[in-house]
């Protein structure tokens, strides 16, 4: 959808971009790998899930 996503970064690490549908997003620089965009509400439940499966990972 968007290639260049540069001007959507915020403190240049946070993606916020309501026309974009996409919940996880390449970064500018795509050897870097992805990110999330933060407006979308469903981020933060992807968010809530990749940071429950670290602290859980700690318990196995």
């Amino acid at each position: 959808m968007y290639d260049n996503n540069k001007g959507y970064y915020y403190l240049g690490i946070f993606y916020f971009d309501k026309k974009d549908k996409r919940i996880i997003v390449p970064k500018v620089n795509k050897a870097f790998g992805w990110t999330i965009n933060f407006a979308r509400p469903q981020a933060y439940l992807v968010l809530l899930i990749l940071i429950l499966a670290v602290v859980l990972s700690n318990y196995i």
